[in-house]
């Protein structure tokens, strides 16, 4: 991916940054990947190891087992990153594994551009559709109307998964009707 600049629209420019500059992130940003991780306030400390995990293979081979998206403010000032990528055992099921944006550059279009990026090339590579789970704990309403707003479904919830009364949502994208096996008479 090369990068492109974009203003956000006069209703969506955010005070700190009138400019986006949006491509694949390097190893230079991994700091910042933990920053914006912890910035959130959501995510554990072993959520913070697991998204530098991601990041570290990412960069150790882009595009093997994940894809990434990264946008900035600045030239390398980094305020958000996506990491996606084709979800084992599946016939073009992606899965969409991390998406985070400081707060200081969150309602002004961020993470929906980055959404909107990672799932082009999603498509552009074959994806029929993009599946995403998160947490039903009440700091991540937000996370889960965002979703829902950008055409995502909730389509299983499996109850005390990540802890007790913190339940795993999964949320999925149709890119592309299914070409499934399955015969209705079944």
């Amino acid at each position: 991916m090369t990068p492109v600049r974009q203003k956000p629209s006069s209703a969506q420019a955010s005070p700190a940054s009138t400019t986006f500059e949006w491509g694949p992130p390097s190893e230079a940003d991994r700091e910042q990947v933990g920053e914006i991780v912890a910035a959130t306030s959501v995510f554990r400390p072993d959520e913070l190891d697991v998204a530098l995990e991601v990041f570290d293979d990412y960069c150790e081979a882009p595009g093997r087992d994940y894809h990434a998206l990264a946008v900035y403010s600045e030239p390398n000032e980094l305020v958000g990153f996506a990491f996606y990528g084709p979800t084992p055992c599946t016939v073009n099921t992606w899965d969409l594994y991390w998406i985070a944006v400081h707060p200081r550059a969150q309602r002004c279009g961020t993470g929906q551009g980055l959404l909107e990026r990672a799932e082009a090339h999603m498509r552009d590579c074959g994806a029929r559709m993009c599946a995403i789970e998160t947490s039903s704990r009440q700091d991540y309403e937000a996370t889960r109307r965002f979703y829902l707003a950008c055409g995502y479904e909730e389509v299983a919830r499996v109850a005390d998964f990540y802890d007790a009364g913190d339940d795993r949502v999964t949320y999925a994208k149709q890119f592309e009707k299914s070409l499934s096996l399955r015969r209705d008479d079944e």
